[in-house]
């Protein structure tokens, strides 16, 4: 998902827009997680940016997405940028614990 979202839209009302792209985001990371897992692969990971716009973006962790959404409406910005990708991802070994009861 690359998609610029506008925060004021004419005739819709502020805060159900704000809600509608949170669904919107947050259904797009269930469909992704949905899907099968080729060979190899423990989990679906995901490279995300956040941002004002496509340029400004910088790289955020998938669960900082929501706060970044509501730190641009507090400061009342007019759009935001995100880019959710799917990853393969592969769990790695814990490390040993020495003398643990």
């Amino acid at each position: 998902m690359k998609k610029t979202f506008q925060l004021q839209v004419e005739g819709k009302h502020p805060e159900r827009l704000l809600e509608a792209i949170k669904h919107e985001i947050r259904k797009y990371i269930a469909r992704e997680r949905r899907r099968a897992l080729p060979a190899g692969v423990d989990f679906w990971d995901f490279d995300c940016r956040f941002g004002a716009s496509e340029e400004a973006a910088e790289v955020v962790h998938l669960e900082a997405i929501t706060d970044s959404i509501n730190a641009v409406v507090q400061a009342a910005g007019t759009q935001f940028y995100v880019e959710i990708l799917a990853k393969h991802g592969i769990r790695k070994p814990r490390p040993a614990q020495g003398d643990q009861p």
